[in-house]
């Protein structure tokens, strides 16, 4: 740009602030300018019957109820929904405290985002050194499952403050059109250390290779249970047993088994099954109406399963921010879209 440009530039900016702040935002990003493509939430109170509010009480008070979640910028408008979704149906907002994990080079600019958008809310961003588990991460059939935050969940009783002896654990393509005091209630009987929706029809032999169940040592894993599928997307985690239990570390000698054998194909999932298969608590499938991501442009749009609904999980490929952007939703993508505070094309203020 010549210098008689840049004069002009600088005189237009001086004279029309929303021309500069418009600019500034398509011709200069940067982390600041992404703050801007979110609405503000609505700000939500407790009712009477709430015990404690947020502002009295510390992160280690027992009366709160804790949700975990990874935070990327792929993800991110799916993050800021969930939440939302979870404050707005929860009776007792103020007493919901996130945790946060992102990757180390992100979280301060995620911080920023999210104490933009809820200004009110509880919670801590906590920098997740994906060094600590790339090396155990194996090829799987879909690239986006080698992602390193796909295992920070592994690593919740590490990263969350040790007062802390009890998270939900949420995928940031989740909807809570319930109570979360309700799912939080839910009892996780004897030594149970994960409460989360079981499915015994499922093929459950289907999720580790044929070297696994050749091998007369390794087979023998679930002998004696009755191990299911459940989806890792959505749990209850009883963190003081997790860490009584060192269950990190047994996920972390299925993972090594893993890169020396292949013993099965789908990323973080099974070496949750390997270690907790048989021996979880059996939560109702309300709490995870999972699945909901197939692809419409291959004409396999998900409907609800019969029965209440909870929580709705839009597994798989397809997300519905993308596919409402994109003016080819599936029709329960229109549940998530009242959740959406990110400011599209479609509704966006200058």
């Amino acid at each position: 740009m010549t210098y008689l440009g840049q004069a002009l530039v600088l005189i237009l900016l001086s004279f029309v602030p929303s021309f500069a702040y418009a600019i500034r935002l398509f011709s200069f990003p940067n982390a600041n300018t992404r703050f801007s493509v979110y609405n503000k939430a609505p700000e939500y109170f407790n009712r009477q019957e709430c015990l404690v509010k947020r502002s009295s009480f510390s992160v280690c008070d027992p009366s709160f109820v804790h949700v975990a979640m990874t935070l990327d910028f792929k993800y991110l408008r799916g993050s800021i929904a969930a939440v939302h979704s979870v404050l707005k149906h929860a009776s007792c907002p103020e007493n919901v405290y996130f945790h946060f994990i992102a990757s180390d080079s992100s979280s301060s600019d995620l911080r920023k985002i999210v104490e933009s958008t809820f200004p009110s809310l509880g919670f801590e961003v906590y920098p997740f050194n994906e060094m600590l588990v790339k090396k155990l991460i194996s090829s799987s059939i879909r690239q986006a499952l080698e992602e390193p935050l796909n295992y920070a969940r592994i690593y919740l009783a590490e990263i969350i403050k040790p007062c802390v002896n009890r998270v939900i654990y949420l995928d940031s393509d989740t909807i809570l059109i319930d109570d979360i005091l309700e799912l939080w209630g839910i009892n996780l009987t004897g030594k149970r250390v994960i409460g989360a929706p079981e499915y015994c029809h499922a093929n459950f032999p289907r999720y580790f290779t044929y070297q696994f169940w050749s091998d007369p040592i390794l087979s023998r894993t679930f002998e004696g249970k009755k191990p299911c599928y459940f989806n890792t997307g959505v749990m209850v985690m009883d963190l003081a047993r997790w860490r009584g239990g060192e269950y990190t570390e047994k996920i972390e000698k299925w993972m090594r088994i893993q890169k020396e054998r292949r013993i099965y194909e789908l990323g973080s999932l099974p070496p949750f099954l390997l270690v907790f298969g048989g021996e979880i608590e059996a939560m109702d499938h309300r709490w995870n109406q999972h699945g909901l991501g197939g692809d419409n442009v291959v004409n396999s749009c998900r409907s609800l399963h019969p029965g209440q609904v909870s929580l709705l999980h839009w597994s798989g490929k397809g997300k519905p921010w993308v596919r409402l952007d994109l003016g080819r939703p599936c029709q329960v993508d229109h549940i998530w879209a009242p959740y959406d505070l990110h400011r599209t094309k479609h509704h966006q203020k200058w």
